[in-house]
Formats: structure tokens, C-alpha cells, sequence
């Protein structure tokens, strides 16, 4: 729903708001953010409200000292946890320069194009997540211990699974802000759980996932608990993964999932630094069932793709990610690699091929893929480039 500026004022007043958080991202994804009280905002609408982009990462090469913020309408939300009286909202912002134009490096507007590109081309692209993580005890100081919060394994129940009270807290809350989390339960590590996600548009899709980290966070906390949403947070145990569900169909509704899950694989080793941006994403692969092989099947395994084309809506689900990858960036690179094998008409391999390729083993294998891929040279600003590599 698209609110005007003066909708915008008469929530604010209804809310007794008394904060408005204009929330961003760094290269990154981690979430930022500044707040405003209700006054700024009509100049945030008009203006935008400046930051110093020199302290952001991934904005230090930008060549602008000064960035503005300009708030998206449509991301307006109430933050559940402050109180009732003088409530904190929250929206979404757009990075601008001095003279309004998107700054180049804002991943959200790198996803914007992306959207473009695949509109232009006659394709609709939707994305769900499925995205786990760990839950550990925090000490007298609060602060996070290696302990996890329990000792349950896949899809147990209470009493051994003591998350199910902090997984209800977290989907309640979410739903609050207007999101729709889809199913939750524990996962195979002690203190592990996994929260999925119905699939949306793009932009709707990433805003979804920055604002369901910081809910998980919020509330882990509030429960005096740690959530960690790092790849390997317990070196023998499970790891994490940020499994992205991909739809794709045609201006006339046929489904090009195929043509789409072809040119992912084709580009994968490509965009891999994107989306497992760490050191130790690289240790998550080939532990548990997370992918080694560039590879694909039509049976939920340990291979790099499941493609499911028996349920009403198809579907490719793409395993290898991480929750520490930026959901802005990774839904980019998936859409014009999707375009390339929809453009190109690519046919998927074999399936489950013994010969296929290998996934990056380290982030320094990975670095390499990327340096001389001239399908990441076209499509992302190099700011973004040199500091993931």
C-alpha cells in the first residue's frame, strides 16, 4: 500500500509517535539507522536527512562526504517493543546524493535495478526464505556464551525444546509489523531454530529479511539470550543457512524456473562471495547438508539446488547462502543470473552429475571467481566490489 506524505503525519499523530527510525543498510546488510522526531519528517520526504557516508562500509569510496536519506512510505511500521506512549516507528530509506539521485552503492537500489531489468524483460520474480539460527545462554553481564539454550534436536517439542516460547514471541511480533512468517521449529543443533518466510516481491522479500534479524535479535535479548545467525557458530555442529526459495514466470504466466535455476548454477561460483561473504561460510559447506557441488535435484539432499516443478507454484531453492550475505545483494545477482539463463535458454545439467564442479572451498578461492567475472563487473559498482574483495 502506498501512503502519502500526509498520511504519513496523521499515523504519526494517531500513534503518539514521538520517533521515526530512518533505517539503512552498508554494503553488507547490516541494518543502521538514525532517528528523527515527527517534525524532520517532511523534510526527510523533500530533502532527505544527511548521514556522513565516509563512516558507512562500502561508503568510504562514494567521493561524496554527505549522503541523504529518503524515507520508502510503504515500509512504515510501528517497532512493537518501545512503548505505547511515544512510540517508535520505522521506515525503510532510499541512500540519495546531494541532488536526489541514488547513490550507486545503496544495495537496495542495486536490487531496484535489478527488479527493473527483470520488468523490462517480461519476467516476475517472487523469493522466500527459510533462514536459521542459534539461540545461546548470555552470562551475568549479558554477555553471549557458547552454551546453547537447549539440548533439542530436529523438530523436538517442549520441554526439550525451549525456543518454542522465544519462536512464538518472535512470528507474534513480526506480524505485528505486517510481515507473514510462513512456519517455525527447531533445527538439527542444540539451541538451533528456523523461522521461513511465504515468498514476496523482491524489495518486499529483503526488507522482510533486515527487519526479521532485527526482531530475532530484539527478542533473544528482551529473553536474556544471544541469537547468532553466523554460518558455523558451533565448529562440530550444524551449521547456518539462508536457504532462498526462487519463483520466476513470463509476462503470458508460464513458469521459467528451469531456465532460471540453469543460469544460478551457471553463475554461482561467480556471485558465491556475495552471498557467503565470511571466512567461515566456507567451513559451513560440505557439513550437515549443506551443498559442496555445483549441482542440482529434483530431492531435498545436500545438493546445491533443490528444484521442485510437482507443486502448484515450481520452484528452485537455492542452498548454499548464508544469514551474514545481504539479502539486497543476493536477490540482485539471483535475478540477473536468472535473466542470463532465460535469455540464453539454458538447459540444466545433469542431474546430481558426478562431474560437476566444486563451490569456492575458501573465501580466497572465491575472491578469485569474482575478480575476473565480467558478469560481476556488469552489474555491480565497483564500490561494492572492492570491499567484499
Amino acid at each position: 500500500m502506498t501512503y502519502s506524505e500526509k498520511e504519513i503525519m496523521e499515523y504519526i499523530e494517531e500513534e503518539d509517535a514521538k520517533f521515526i527510525r530512518l533505517a539503512f543498510r552498508d554494503a553488507y546488510g547490516i541494518q543502521k539507522n538514525i532517528s528523527v522526531m515527527p517534525s524532520e519528517i517532511h523534510k526527510a520526504f523533500k530533502d532527505g536527512i544527511m548521514i556522513n557516508a565516509k563512516s558507512i562500509r562500502g561508503f568510504e569510496g562514494c567521493g561524496d562526504e554527505i549522503l541523504y536519506l529518503k524515507p520508502d512510505p510503504d515500509t512504515l511500521c510501528v517497532l512493537p517493543w518501545r512503548p505505547d506512549s511515544g512510540r517508535v516507528l520505522r521506515m525503510f530509506c532510499d541512500v540519495c546524493t546531494a541532488d536526489g539521485t541514488p547513490f550507486e552503492a545503496d544495495t537496495r537500489y542495486i536490487l531496484k535495478k535489478a527488479v527493473k531489468a527483470a520488468e523490462e524483460a517480461g519476467i516476475e520474480f517472487r523469493f522466500g526464505s527459510e533462514m536459521e539460527f542459534y539461540l545461546f545462554k548470555t552470562d551475568d553481564e549479558n554477555n553471549p556464551t557458547k552454551i546453547p539454550y537447549d539440548e533439542a534436536g530436529y523438530m523436538d517439542i517442549a520441554p526439550l525444546d525451549r525456543g518454542e516460547n522465544i519462536r512464538r514471541e518472535i512470528c507474534l511480533t513480526i506480524e505485528e509489523m505486517g510481515l507473514t512468517p510462513e512456519r517455525s521449529h527447531h533445527e538439527r543443533g542444540p539451541g538451533q531454530n528456523e523461522i521461513d518466510f511465504h515468498y514476496g516481491s523482491p524489495l518486499k522479500a529483503a526488507d522482510q529479511m533486515t527487519t526479521f534479524k532485527m526482531v530475532v535479535a530484539t527478542v533473544a535479548d528482551r529473553n536474556g539470550l544471544y541469537a547468532d545467525f553466523s554460518p558455523m557458530p558451533i565448529s562440530d555442529k550444524p551449521g547456518n543457512g539462508y536457504h532462498i526459495n526462487i519463483f520466476a514466470k513470463d509476462k503470458d504466466g508460464n513458469d521459467v524456473v528451469k531456465y532460471v535455476a540453469a543460469g544460478i548454477l551457471d553463475k554461482i561460483r561467480d556471485i558465491t562471495i556475495f552471498l557467503n561473504p565470511t571466512d567461515s561460510s566456507y567451513n559451513r559447506f560440505g557439513t550437515g547438508t549443506a551443498p559442496t557441488k555445483v549441482n542440482w535435484s529434483n530431492v531435498a539432499g545436500s545438493e546445491l539446488m533443490h528444484i521442485n516443478d510437482k507443486e502448484k507454484q515450481p520452484r528452485a531453492e537455492l542452498r548454499s547462502p548464508d544469514a551474514l550475505s545481504n539479502p539486497y545483494l543476493a536477490y540482485a545477482l539471483l535475478i540477473y543470473a536468472g535473466l542470463y539463463g532465460i535469455e540464453k535458454k539454458l538447459a540444466l545439467p545433469e542431474e546430481m552429475d558426478s562431474d560437476t564442479a566444486y563451490l569456492p572451498k575458501s573465501r580466497k578461492e572465491a575472491i578469485k571467481f569474482a575478480e575476473t567475472s565480467d558478469f560481476i563487473k556488469s552489474i555491480l559498482p565497483k564500490a561494492v566490489v572492492d570491499k567484499y574483495l
